[in-house]
């Protein structure tokens, strides 16, 4: 088993995505990379300085993190610094939070051979986890409770065979709704 945050923008797609990846065991919504212990959603809001990110805890037989950084730069665009789809603010910053002190060199060049892809900067940051607070309930699984709710990740970039059976039928039309959350 192993473990890392990714901080991708609006967190309620990030879980989304990956709960849904073979593979994958848990995720966790929450907040990470600012001093401020055990913030509320609304502090983020505020301006506390933290990321929103979903913590991923994967089995690396079935899902290594080669993979799971291919799926992490699927779903976002790693040129947008401090947003992603309509959502803007230092909270959806995106990046790369390692928990293993051994992952960091081959996360350093996955995002490195990233970096080679595009004409425009790389914004994704990759750093050693920092506390990690989980949000409150109502965002855990926000998806799965609310199928209609505004999603900036595209779920259909997930093929078939990448999809646990249990989650196949899940589908979201990222376009529905506009603005954060």
């Amino acid at each position: 088993m192993k473990t890392i945050i990714l901080a991708g923008g609006c967190f309620w797609g990030v879980e989304a995505y990956y709960a849904r990846l073979k593979g994958v065991l848990d995720t966790a919504v929450g907040y990470t990379d600012a001093p401020a212990e055990n913030p509320s959603y609304q502090d983020v809001c505020r301006g506390s300085g933290h990321a929103e990110v979903c913590r991923v805890t994967y089995d690396e037989a079935v899902l290594p993190l080669q993979k799971v950084l291919e799926h992490f730069f699927r779903i976002v665009d790693p040129t947008q610094k401090d947003e992603q789809g309509h959502d803007r603010g230092v909270q959806y910053r995106n990046g790369i939070y390692y928990v293993d002190s051994n992952d960091r060199l081959d996360i350093e060049a996955y995002v490195a051979s990233v970096r080679t892809k595009y004409k425009k900067p790389v914004h994704t940051f990759v750093k050693p986890a920092t506390p990690f607070y989980e949000a409150e309930g109502y965002h855990q699984d926000y998806l799965d409770k609310n199928p209609g709710g505004y999603c900036h990740v595209d779920m259909s970039l997930l093929r078939p065979d990448e999809i646990k059976p249990e989650r196949r039928t899940f589908l979201l039309d990222p376009r529905a709704g506009k603005g954060g959350h």
